[in-house]
Parts: structure tokens; sequence; C-alpha cells
């Protein structure tokens, strides 16, 4: 997160930050199962869990956990892998474990007309498929 991305006193970064990350990944997961870059629909959950300040970096990843006919179901992490160290403008470390800082779930849709690829619903490959991405 860059300096330009923080809103907040202490150098706090907006949740919804967190959010546009997911939206980037949503995009590629549907591109990779669908050959569409599709619509987020809603979300039916979210938690920020631990603040973002500039100077983190911030792994966004996602998965499609279910697929209806037009619809695909996703579950989004975020985590701080690397911060900044105190007291220099810039030093960082890597972070052992990282910090779980924000999770979501929500449901994105592809049109039928849209769909380039075989739907995985119908496809042997239903229980073995995991699409998963990384920003």
């Amino acid at each position: 997160m860059s300096a330009g991305d923080a809103h907040y006193g202490g150098g706090l970064v907006d949740g919804a930050y967190m959010l546009k990350l997911f939206g980037d990944v949503a995009t590629e997961l549907l591109i990779h199962s669908d050959g569409d870059e599709g619509l987020f629909v809603a979300y039916d959950n979210i938690e920020f869990l631990a603040p973002v300040k500039a100077g983190d970096y911030i792994e966004a990843t996602g998965v499609i956990t279910h697929y209806g006919n037009t619809s695909r179901q996703m579950r989004f992490e975020a985590k701080k892998v690397i911060s900044p160290l105190l007291r220099s403008d810039s030093a960082a470390e890597i972070l052992e474990i990282p910090i779980l800082v924000c999770r979501a779930s929500g449901t994105c849709m592809v049109p039928i007309a849209k769909q380039r690829f075989e739907s995985p619903q119908h496809s042997w490959l239903l229980n073995t498929l995991h699409i998963e991405t990384i920003l």
C-alpha cells in the first residue's frame, strides 16, 4: 500500500481497498473459468480483521466455491505479508506468519451468451476443479 492509499490518521488504508483487490481477483477467476470478466453481483459477507497501513504489502486470493448456470460463488482472503520497519523510511520485513486482514464471500455472474468454456458443473472435473488466483 502506498502513502496515496492511506486516507486516515496514522497511515490507515480504507477497508474498501481490500474490496477493490477482491474485485480484481474475481475478474481473473471468471476469465479463467468462463473466458469472460463477468459481473460482481453482491457480497454476502465481509469481515475486516486487522488494520492495513501505508507500507504494508497485501496478498489477495480467491477461489470459486460453487458454479451455477450463470452464477459463481466465491470466497476471498487478503493477508498482510510484508510490513515496514518502524524508524526507517525504506526497510521492511517479510512476516513469518501472514496476518489475515480481510475475508469475504460473494457472487459473480457470467451470462450464458458470454461463457466461452464448457460449464464446470457439467464436467467430470467438478470435484477436482480448484481455480485460485493471487494478486
